[in-house]
């Protein structure tokens, strides 16, 4: 495995070696001791999956406190733009982001560490996107950034983004609270 490092700290685009001939391909997704080698030292709790149609915009969301999660990323079918926003205050790179194009053909996979909002668009007829978290799901400890919130200025790759309800009526990243510091495993409760 490649493990490359992006310009933001908590960030790593991990590209597997991938061994292909006529019946198909094979590759390890994940080895323990390579990762903890390259400074992803964390327990897996829970594995999402989703299956998503062209133009669909999920996200921005992160968890806080006992539930925050770090996000081990990749796409199973078609092909999406994968997108993590810094939140930690005190950051040199708070409210910045990182974005990658993972898909079934380049196998990429993107490490997201607690402390950023996740989201992801489609940007093929229909992607699976599947990610392994650190922490379970936890209702009352979600938090959702509005995707199209004009401070971030991400560009999702796609026309006529479609949100649900809870993506439309996130709070704008001006307005988030301090659930996250830069260099530390502190954060707050509400």
């Amino acid at each position: 495995m490649n493990f490359i490092k992006t310009g933001i700290q908590g960030l790593t685009i991990i590209k597997p070696h991938v061994y292909t001939d006529s019946r198909g391909y094979f590759y390890e997704a994940f080895r323990e001791h390579e990762f903890i080698k390259n400074g992803i030292n964390e327990k897996f709790v829970q594995d999402n999956v989703s299956r998503s149609i062209r133009n669909t915009v999920r996200g921005l969301h992160y968890q806080i406190g006992d539930y925050a999660q770090g996000k081990l990323c990749q796409v199973f079918y078609g092909r999406v733009l994968d997108v993590a926003v810094d939140i930690r205050f005190g950051s040199p790179t708070f409210g910045k982001y990182h974005a990658v194009e993972l898909s079934d053909e380049n196998k990429k996979m993107f490490w997201i560490s607690p402390g950023f909002a996740h989201g992801f668009s489609v940007l093929s007829d229909w992607a699976v996107f599947y990610y392994k978290c650190t922490g379970y799901y936890n209702k009352e400890s979600e938090r959702t950034i509005y995707s199209l919130d004009p401070d971030l200025k991400i560009d999702w790759k796609v026309t006529n983004p479609i949100l649900s309800d809870k993506d439309r009526n996130g709070e704008l990243i001006k307005n988030i609270k301090k659930d996250f510091f830069h260099n530390t495993d502190e954060y707050l409760e509400e």
